[in-house]
Protein backbone atom coordinates (compact mmCIF):
# COMPACT_ATOMS: atom_id res chain seq x y z
CA UNK A 1 0.00 0.00 0.00
CA UNK A 2 2.71 2.26 1.19
CA UNK A 3 3.90 1.63 -2.80
CA UNK A 4 0.98 2.37 -4.15
CA UNK A 5 0.05 5.63 -2.65
CA UNK A 6 3.98 7.08 -2.95
CA UNK A 7 3.41 5.95 -6.71
CA UNK A 8 0.20 7.96 -6.65
CA UNK A 9 1.27 10.87 -5.15
CA UNK A 10 3.95 11.14 -7.37
CA UNK A 11 1.41 10.66 -10.19
CA UNK A 12 -0.78 12.81 -8.79
CA UNK A 13 2.55 15.65 -8.07
CA UNK A 14 3.26 15.19 -12.15
CA UNK A 15 -0.35 15.81 -12.81
CA UNK A 16 0.61 19.18 -11.46
CA UNK A 17 2.39 20.30 -14.79
CA UNK A 18 -0.66 20.97 -16.90
CA UNK A 19 -1.48 17.57 -19.36
CA UNK A 20 -3.81 17.76 -22.13
CA UNK A 21 -7.22 17.52 -22.71
CA UNK A 22 -9.08 18.09 -25.49
CA UNK A 23 -10.99 21.14 -26.26
CA UNK A 24 -11.68 23.32 -29.03
CA UNK A 25 -12.44 27.24 -29.53
CA UNK A 26 -16.48 27.75 -29.39
CA UNK A 27 -16.45 29.19 -32.88
CA UNK A 28 -14.53 25.42 -34.71
CA UNK A 29 -16.05 23.21 -31.86
CA UNK A 30 -15.05 19.94 -32.15
CA UNK A 31 -16.26 16.53 -30.17
CA UNK A 32 -13.16 16.43 -27.70
CA UNK A 33 -12.16 13.17 -28.37
CA UNK A 34 -11.50 14.36 -31.75
CA UNK A 35 -8.97 17.25 -30.48
CA UNK A 36 -5.50 16.19 -29.62
CA UNK A 37 -4.04 16.46 -26.58
CA UNK A 38 -1.02 19.31 -26.16
CA UNK A 39 1.59 16.93 -24.55
CA UNK A 40 0.48 14.28 -27.67
CA UNK A 41 1.64 16.92 -29.64
CA UNK A 42 4.88 17.62 -27.36
CA UNK A 43 3.75 20.99 -25.48
CA UNK A 44 4.32 20.70 -21.72
CA UNK A 45 3.85 23.93 -19.67
CA UNK A 46 3.21 24.95 -15.84
CA UNK A 47 0.54 26.81 -16.17
CA UNK A 48 -0.78 26.00 -12.64
CA UNK A 49 -0.25 25.36 -8.93
CA UNK A 50 -2.90 23.14 -7.34
CA UNK A 51 -3.43 22.65 -3.79
CA UNK A 52 -5.74 21.02 -1.41
CA UNK A 53 -6.66 22.21 2.03
CA UNK A 54 -8.22 19.60 4.86
CA UNK A 55 -8.21 15.85 3.29
CA UNK A 56 -7.20 13.61 6.17
CA UNK A 57 -5.21 10.78 5.17
CA UNK A 58 -8.05 8.54 5.94
CA UNK A 59 -11.72 8.54 6.62
CA UNK A 60 -14.53 6.23 8.07
CA UNK A 61 -17.05 4.48 6.07
CA UNK A 62 -20.21 6.17 6.85
CA UNK A 63 -22.90 9.27 6.53
CA UNK A 64 -20.25 11.94 7.72
CA UNK A 65 -19.20 14.61 5.26
CA UNK A 66 -15.28 15.59 4.92
CA UNK A 67 -15.31 19.00 3.33
CA UNK A 68 -11.93 20.66 1.78
CA UNK A 69 -10.81 23.38 -0.12
CA UNK A 70 -8.95 22.77 -3.46
CA UNK A 71 -7.53 25.95 -5.35
CA UNK A 72 -5.88 25.73 -8.60
CA UNK A 73 -3.52 29.41 -9.67
CA UNK A 74 -2.15 30.02 -12.81
CA UNK A 75 1.51 30.25 -12.88
CA UNK A 76 2.03 30.78 -16.20
CA UNK A 77 1.83 34.41 -17.71
CA UNK A 78 -0.87 34.29 -20.38
CA UNK A 79 -4.53 34.66 -19.90
CA UNK A 80 -6.17 30.94 -19.53
CA UNK A 81 -8.84 30.44 -22.03
CA UNK A 82 -12.22 28.66 -21.83
CA UNK A 83 -11.30 27.44 -18.52
CA UNK A 84 -13.75 24.89 -17.14
CA UNK A 85 -13.98 23.37 -13.60
CA UNK A 86 -14.59 19.58 -12.78
CA UNK A 87 -13.99 17.53 -9.60
CA UNK A 88 -13.83 14.06 -9.33
CA UNK A 89 -13.96 11.22 -6.32
CA UNK A 90 -12.67 8.04 -6.72
CA UNK A 91 -10.04 5.39 -6.65
CA UNK A 92 -6.70 3.74 -8.30
CA UNK A 93 -7.64 0.45 -9.97
CA UNK A 94 -3.58 -1.51 -10.09
CA UNK A 95 -5.69 -5.24 -10.43
CA UNK A 96 -8.13 -6.79 -12.06
CA UNK A 97 -11.04 -7.07 -9.40
CA UNK A 98 -10.37 -4.30 -7.72
CA UNK A 99 -13.19 -1.98 -7.67
CA UNK A 100 -13.54 1.70 -8.17
CA UNK A 101 -14.98 3.47 -4.90
CA UNK A 102 -16.58 6.52 -7.07
CA UNK A 103 -20.21 4.53 -7.48
CA UNK A 104 -19.77 4.60 -3.12
CA UNK A 105 -18.88 8.14 -2.65
CA UNK A 106 -21.22 11.38 -2.78
CA UNK A 107 -19.25 14.51 -4.09
CA UNK A 108 -20.31 18.01 -3.33
CA UNK A 109 -19.68 21.74 -3.90
CA UNK A 110 -20.45 25.19 -2.50
CA UNK A 111 -22.37 26.76 -4.54
CA UNK A 112 -21.89 30.58 -3.32
CA UNK A 113 -24.45 32.00 -5.42
CA UNK A 114 -27.01 29.80 -4.40
CA UNK A 115 -25.46 29.53 -0.63
CA UNK A 116 -26.07 25.65 -0.97
CA UNK A 117 -24.26 22.38 -1.57
CA UNK A 118 -24.64 20.59 -4.73
CA UNK A 119 -24.26 16.70 -5.57
CA UNK A 120 -21.97 16.60 -8.69
CA UNK A 121 -22.94 13.03 -9.84
CA UNK A 122 -21.99 11.73 -13.88
CA UNK A 123 -24.56 9.64 -16.04
CA UNK A 124 -22.18 6.33 -15.21
CA UNK A 125 -22.86 6.37 -11.54
CA UNK A 126 -19.68 8.25 -10.59
CA UNK A 127 -18.83 10.97 -7.94
CA UNK A 128 -17.48 13.58 -9.61
CA UNK A 129 -18.35 16.68 -12.70
CA UNK A 130 -18.24 20.01 -13.99
CA UNK A 131 -18.08 23.22 -11.31
CA UNK A 132 -19.07 26.54 -11.88
CA UNK A 133 -16.44 28.79 -12.41
CA UNK A 134 -14.80 31.90 -14.49
CA UNK A 135 -13.97 31.11 -18.26
CA UNK A 136 -11.31 32.92 -18.12
CA UNK A 137 -8.50 32.76 -15.53
CA UNK A 138 -5.41 35.54 -15.89
CA UNK A 139 -2.00 35.43 -14.83
CA UNK A 140 -1.32 35.10 -10.71
CA UNK A 141 -5.73 34.54 -11.02
CA UNK A 142 -6.25 32.01 -8.75
CA UNK A 143 -10.06 29.65 -8.19
CA UNK A 144 -11.23 28.41 -5.06
CA UNK A 145 -13.88 25.67 -4.75
CA UNK A 146 -14.85 24.16 -1.30
CA UNK A 147 -15.70 20.40 -1.73
CA UNK A 148 -16.95 17.90 0.61
CA UNK A 149 -17.20 14.14 0.47
CA UNK A 150 -18.49 10.70 1.74
CA UNK A 151 -17.93 6.92 1.50
CA UNK A 152 -20.63 4.85 1.99
CA UNK A 153 -20.77 1.96 4.03
CA UNK A 154 -21.45 -0.48 1.41
CA UNK A 155 -18.00 -0.01 -0.13
CA UNK A 156 -16.67 -3.74 -0.12
CA UNK A 157 -13.57 -3.53 1.74
CA UNK A 158 -12.27 -6.25 -0.11
CA UNK A 159 -9.36 -4.56 -0.95
CA UNK A 160 -6.71 -1.24 -0.09
CA UNK A 161 -7.99 1.62 -1.79
CA UNK A 162 -5.76 4.37 -2.92
CA UNK A 163 -8.54 6.92 -2.80
CA UNK A 164 -8.25 10.68 -3.80
CA UNK A 165 -10.20 13.31 -4.55
CA UNK A 166 -10.00 17.16 -6.04
CA UNK A 167 -10.55 19.59 -8.54
CA UNK A 168 -9.27 19.89 -12.30
CA UNK A 169 -9.15 23.15 -14.37
CA UNK A 170 -8.86 22.64 -18.02
CA UNK A 171 -8.07 25.39 -21.04
CA UNK A 172 -7.79 25.73 -24.23
CA UNK A 173 -4.30 26.34 -26.42
CA UNK A 174 -2.70 25.76 -29.34
CA UNK A 175 0.60 24.41 -30.29
CA UNK A 176 2.26 24.27 -33.72
CA UNK A 177 -1.16 25.99 -35.27
CA UNK A 178 -3.48 22.85 -34.18
CA UNK A 179 -5.70 23.45 -31.20
CA UNK A 180 -5.36 21.64 -27.93
CA UNK A 181 -6.20 21.93 -24.74
CA UNK A 182 -4.12 21.49 -21.14
CA UNK A 183 -5.36 20.85 -17.50
CA UNK A 184 -3.62 21.21 -14.23
CA UNK A 185 -5.12 19.81 -11.35
CA UNK A 186 -5.67 20.16 -7.28
CA UNK A 187 -6.04 16.49 -5.78
CA UNK A 188 -5.20 14.86 -2.39
CA UNK A 189 -5.37 11.56 -1.13
CA UNK A 190 -7.11 9.14 0.93
CA UNK A 191 -7.75 6.25 2.71
CA UNK A 192 -10.99 4.65 3.76
CA UNK A 193 -11.68 2.58 6.91
CA UNK A 194 -14.74 0.54 8.66
CA UNK A 195 -15.84 2.75 11.78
Amino acid sequence: MNLRRALSVSAATAALIPVAVAAAPASQAAPAAEIPKCSELGKNNNAFVGRTFGIPESITLGTDWTTYTATLTNASAKNLKSFELSAELGSYVYNEGEHDLSPYGDLQYWDTSQRAWKTLRQANGNAGGTVPGPKTLKPRESVHVQLRFRVGKDLPMDHAYDAFTGLTGTFADRYHDMDCTSHGVAVGGFSPRTG
